[in-house]
């Protein structure tokens, strides 16, 4: 058989057990271990197992990682989180769909923590859809919007996407943090915007929330400021070039667990729990880096990237027409696979073309993310609406699908706008000091 042959019958083989809900890593294990062996022989799949998961697991940037899943489980042990919502519900509650909107607020700046879109739907499931519920608000936007909301997790940074796209192809984690922020303030706009167009179309769908002072707002907000002031010290550190995202990771658990201790919300207990699940995040997000650098040099070794880049290539459509359509591509495919996977697997073939077309890619790789994130509401895999369900049992699957419609359109459009004005993208990592 020809190198592409055994590439060929890989993906397929890989597809099947995604398919089959093989977990990715070890979907990718299996099929980038044999490739290799088939291909280059037992020995290099050995010696490139052992070798590339010891340069991963040393690697010093990608502490990261557990460092700001840490510091998101913390937030929400001692219930930061929840005062987060708080805050958003005593500000803009009382209007029609205020409940909705604040959810979305609240799903921000847990995303700021946490970095991930199953723990922000996760969380703001919890503490959201019970308030919705007994505000009588439609369920098909109760949950849709939870669902939606926590999209934000992987974009707002410190996002474990924008990690592993820069591991994959070599960028500035710091870079892809700040290129992240205003995109996700639109993102979380636009989210906003929907509810308000739902209910006044339909104000049934939304009701008005109940009504507070400017004493209990101010409360509220106090209630808030510390867990809202470690992610200004933390991106903003990034920012203005005090801290590597490292650096910035380690003072953000560091306030966090400050601010735990002072407010007496922190026990023994309490962080062995956070602990425990920042662990079992962490490994799993290694195990898929480990993964995607098994199965790209059996990529490499059958060119099937090279072949497909130049078909691409010959296509003349262009920076922009080629853009679209490797977007159209991953939203067609986020609709089937996991968004992970989909990063790991379209890297080989898309970055090539990407820079030799002269794409920025600090702008593409927020553009992926971004179509990543609608896959996760996308049907019929939409993960994120598997979370909701799993928090609201008694709503089906296909309201929840339903509810999240309005806002798949609203990503969309932030999609259409940020690749019609690079700058939204681009003007905070240009100008980073550092």
């Amino acid at each position: 058989m020809t190198a592409m042959t055994v590439g060929t019958i890989g993906m397929i083989v890989l597809v099947g057990l995604l398919a089959v809900r093989v977990p990715v890593a070890f979907a990718m294990f299996a099929v980038g271990f044999v490739g290799i062996a088939v291909l280059n022989g037992a020995g290099a799949a050995l010696s490139l197992l052992a070798s590339e998961s010891f340069t991963l697991g040393s690697s010093a940037e990608l502490v990261v990682v557990p460092l700001f899943i840490l510091m998101g489980n913390l937030a929400t042990e001692t219930g930061m989180s929840r005062r987060l919502y708080d805050a958003a519900y005593a500000i803009i509650g009382s209007i029609r769909g205020g409940l909705a909107s604040a959810t979305v607020l609240g799903c921000g700046g847990f995303a700021a923590l946490a970095g991930s879109s199953v723990a922000s739907a996760l969380t703001m499931g919890k503490v959201s859809l019970a308030e919705m519920d007994r505000f009588d608000y439609d369920p098909r936007l109760s949950t849709g919007v939870v669902a939606a909301g926590g999209t934000l997790g992987i974009l707002i940074p410190p996002s474990t996407g924008f990690v592993i796209y820069a591991i994959l192809t070599q960028q500035s984690i710091g870079r892809l943090f700040l290129a992240g922020v205003l995109p996700g303030l639109l993102l979380m706009s636009m989210f906003i915007l929907t509810v308000s167009i739902l209910c006044w179309i339909n104000p049934k769908l939304g009701p008005a929330g109940p009504k507070t002072t400017l004493s209990q707002k101010a409360r509220a907000l106090s209630g808030a400021a510390p867990i809202l002031s470690v992610i200004v010290i933390t991106i903003g550190g990034i920012y203005n070039g005090l801290f590597s995202p490292v650096e910035a990771a380690a003072v953000g658990v560091g306030l966090v667990m400050m601010i735990g201790a002072v407010q007496r919300t922190l026990t023994l207990r309490s962080f062995w729990e956070a602990a425990k699940s920042s662990v079992v995040t962490t490994a799993t997000v290694m195990l898929i880096l480990i993964a995607a650098h098994m199965i790209n040099p059996f990529l490499a070794l059958s060119h099937i990237p090279q072949a497909l880049g130049e078909a691409l290539t010959n296509l003349n459509l262009g920076p922009l027409g080629t853009l679209a359509l490797m977007l159209a591509v991953y939203m067609v495919l986020g609709c089937f696979l996991e968004g992970f996977a989909m990063l790991v697997l379209s890297m080989p073939v898309f970055f090539p073309v990407v820079q030799q077309l002269g794409i920025d890619p600090i702008w593409f790789g927020v553009l992926v993310v971004l179509t990543l994130e609608m896959g996760l509401i996308s049907p019929p895999v939409g993960l994120n609406v598997f979370i909701v369900r799993s928090v609201a049992p008694k709503v089906s699957l296909a309201q929840i699908f339903r509810g999240v419609m309005p806002f798949w359109v609203a990503m969309l459009v932030t999609l259409i706008l940020l690749v019609l004005i690079p700058q939204i993208v681009l003007i905070l990592p240009n100008t980073m000091i550092g």
